[in-house]
């Protein structure tokens, strides 16, 4: 089957992290998109029970965007039962309030879970329904622990691959390490408080000499104002630089008696 050779590295497959189970999944492009997404996530474990169009399906290759290492290696099985059964906890996707009593769980609160079951050498499966109706009461009746996605009341719609791709991202988050905020400062450095005393001492001297400083009265609160705009934000060594260099040309066509160039 074309499309199979090349694709993504989609790195290292741990032993115990989630299976993602499609159940009747319909169309082949659904199941790309699906392993494009797991992927994204750091998921690669994944299981169709009877897939309306049998398999394989060559539109899933041409619509995983390079998960081609997922659709190789993934299994086929007749009925929910036998996808799970050498699993040791079973969560279910559950878009719609059903008549079931069973523990529910945000998609966060459940990829900790997963997490805390991987580290104990659980195997974990993730079962996600049919596109049109999702899984159905019988589906449900084989998993421990229902998810449901906090989302908007009102339009609660998401297609397969979107469902598939909140749990891999949650999944992903519980072991990220990328800082929730930072400055991108390329070639140079946040700027120390010595440097911006400097640059403030350098901008308030000449400032005095101009006559802006001249009303005592003001001058205090006016400093005050430089200051905060200065600090309220991490300049970086190189915006210092260039605010140096403006200040000195600045003084340098006042005493010239010019008008700097544009």
């Amino acid at each position: 089957m074309t499309g199979r050779d090349g694709g993504a590295d989609i790195g290292p497959i741990g032993e115990f992290d989630p299976v993602v189970i499609l159940v009747r999944p319909q169309l082949g492009e659904n199941i790309g998109t699906t392993a494009r997404a797991m992927a994204n996530g750091g998921l690669f474990h994944l299981r169709l029970v009877a897939p309306r169009d049998g398999w394989p399906q060559e539109r899933a290759w041409s619509a995983s965007s390079g998960a081609h290492r997922i659709l190789d290696a993934a299994t086929v099985y007749p009925t929910v039962d036998e996808a799970v059964a050498d699993l040791h906890h079973v969560f279910a996707t559950c878009p719609r309030p059903r008549h079931i009593i069973k523990p529910i769980m945000t998609a966060r609160g459940a990829a900790s879970e997963l997490r805390v079951h991987a580290m104990r050498g659980l195997r974990c499966g993730l079962l996600f329904g049919p596109e049109r109706a999702g899984l159905d009461n019988e589906d449900m009746a084989r998993a421990d622990t229902l998810i449901r996605y906090p989302l908007n009341p009102d339009f609660m719609s998401l297609n397969l691959a979107q469902a598939v791709l909140v749990m891999a991202y949650e999944w992903f988050l519980t072991e990220d390490t990328t800082l929730p905020r930072e400055l991108m400062t390329n070639e140079t450095q946040i700027a120390t408080k010595g440097d911006l005393e400097n640059f403030m001492t350098h901008l308030l001297r000449e400032l005095d000499d101009s006559g802006f400083l001249h009303n005592e009265q003001k001058r205090p609160g006016m400093v005050r104002n430089l200051r905060h705009f200065f600090t309220r934000g991490e300049v970086t060594e190189q915006e210092l630089r260039t605010l140096h260099g403006v200040v000195s040309e600045l003084v340098r066509a006042r005493k010239a008696g010019r008008t700097p160039k544009p």
